[in-house]
């Protein structure tokens, strides 16, 4: 009896071995992502590369699209259910909150090793970074730097001071043109002065320190350019801005990547580091968003899923991202080939990363868009001092984290 028990029990175990291994060498490994156009047809084409490597354990490997607007939302009700991808990339802001709701995103520590730490470029890895664990690997990663029309700028500002002298030089506000233009009133944009000064949203233990003396001191000096120099244009927006760069109308720009194929073939474009800020004798440090490619937690095909998100930091993925997709790839050995190198747009992207530093990943982020967004818009109309809107918008959004930890 004992006999035929062992035997029936080492049967029934080597049946889920097999049946384990049958999971690892066939099946489907589902993909979510957010690209469009070239973007797309990159990314697709680097994962139809990773199913024919041994990697992939013979599973098919299958992308889906989703639109932006609806993408987070749906990551955020699909994943934790299990009803979403095994694999799904999106930017660092929201990986705090993801994370903290459990039940969303698979940490990796487990399987992350040296060497692919060491094929990144430097800091990306902290983005994806939480509470000390590592919870994806970053891909690509965007920020605004400054664009200009060399037929108007010879060349490019060193300094805020000279940016200010020119941009004065080239505004007529009366025919509609001038010298500098940025969406001011966006805190996304507004962060490379906000960093420039040492402002920050929160400090290392996430304390809230956006009502500080340095994150006013930036927004003085952003007022200063609107309101005293008259270099902005009035209303801004991204569709503004597009739009008198290419009709000549804007000399200088700040943006990012994403805006670049809005620019008319016509326009003699160049690139450039943003400049140092005068008063502070520190460059002008743009946010980044870094694009991170995470397992979910309920992902029956962990380990495969882990071999394709090593593969799209590859030098191998990020070549075919980089040239084919025009992405700014998170490869370090990427930047000295030649088809990356000699690109003006890549290189210049390249360049201002050295000056960025990564977007907030806490979950409290998402509770200082809006509340900021109206403080910006009342001092820029004029209907509350810089320190009134910001005190307001700091109470706003402390009274929304007090609440969200009373609800853990």
């Amino acid at each position: 009896m004992l006999s035929t028990l062992i035997k029936t029990t080492i049967a029934a175990a080597s049946l889920a071995l097999a049946a384990g291994a049958l999971a690892q060498s066939g099946g489907e490994l589902v993909v979510w992502h957010a690209y469009r156009a070239a973007e797309k047809a990159a990314f697709e084409k680097v994962v139809d590369n990773f199913a024919k490597t041994p990697a992939a354990r013979g599973m098919k490997v299958s992308t889906l699209a989703i639109p932006y607007d609806a993408y987070a939302d749906r990551i955020s009700a699909a994943v934790p259910r299990g009803r979403g991808p095994d694999v799904f990339i999106y930017a660092q802001d929201r990986l705090g909150g993801w994370i903290e709701a459990g039940k969303t995103v698979e940490p990796i520590d487990f399987f992350l090793d040296k060497a692919t730490k060491d094929r990144l470029l430097p800091g990306m890895l902290d983005a994806m970074t939480y509470k000390g664990g590592v919870w994806g690997l970053p891909i690509n990663y965007k920020m605004p730097t400054l664009i200009y029309n060399k037929d108007l700028v010879k060349e490019p500002p060193k300094t805020t001071g000279e940016m200010i002298r020119l941009a004065k030089s080239l505004t007529n506000a009366q025919s509609g043109r001038y010298g500098l233009a940025y969406w001011y009133t966006n805190f996304y944009f507004h962060s490379a002065l906000m960093n420039a000064f040492g402002g920050s949203v929160f400090d290392k233990d996430g304390k809230l320190t956006l009502n500080s003396p340095a994150t006013v001191a930036s927004l003085n000096q952003m007022m200063t350019w609107y309101k005293t120099d008259g270099v902005l244009p009035t209303e801004p927006s991204e569709a503004l801005i597009a739009s008198m760069f290419n009709e000549g109308k804007a000399a200088m720009v700040i943006n990012g990547p994403w805006f670049v194929g809005d620019i008319d073939r016509k326009i003699n474009v160049g690139f450039a580091v943003l400049p140092i800020v005068d008063a502070t004798k520190k460059p002008m440090r743009p946010w980044m968003t870094i694009e991170g490619a995470y397992i979910s937690a309920g992902s029956a095909n962990k380990e495969v899923a882990y071999e394709l998100v090593k593969y799209l930091t590859s030098e191998e993925a990020g070549l075919i991202l980089a040239v084919e997709g025009r992405q700014l790839h998170t490869n370090k050995a990427i930047y000295a080939n030649p088809q990356v190198a000699g690109d003006p747009v890549l290189k210049a992207f390249r360049d201002q990363l050295d000056n960025a530093e990564p977007m907030p990943n806490r979950p409290e982020m998402t509770m200082v868009w809006s509340p900021v967004t109206t403080a910006m818009n009342k001092i820029v109309k004029g209907n509350a001092t810089v320190e009134a809107a910001l005190r307001e918008a700091s109470g706003a959004i402390q009274e929304s984290i007090n609440a969200l930890r009373r609800s853990r």
